[in-house]
């Protein structure tokens, strides 16, 4: 089972957003804290989340996250 950093259970297609600032390994790109990211996809990894940012997929880590209502 996959929740984010409130101990909210995500599933498919849920909209997220950072609780924190990150830099994106291996790219010049940064994500600001209170980014949305819409129609996410969950892995079999339950601590990581996979969703679209412009035309590349990203994958985040579940504890940087908070499900939007």
């Amino acid at each position: 089972m996959t929740t984010d950093s409130n101990g909210a259970t995500l599933q498919d297609g849920d909209s997220v957003f950072l609780t924190k600032d990150l830099k994106v390994k291996g790219s010049s790109m940064g994500l600001k804290r209170g980014d949305v990211f819409k129609k996410i996809r969950v892995t079999d990894n339950p601590e990581e989340i996979e969703c679209k940012q412009g035309r590349s997929t990203i994958v985040l880590k579940t504890c940087f996250v908070k499900k939007k209502k």
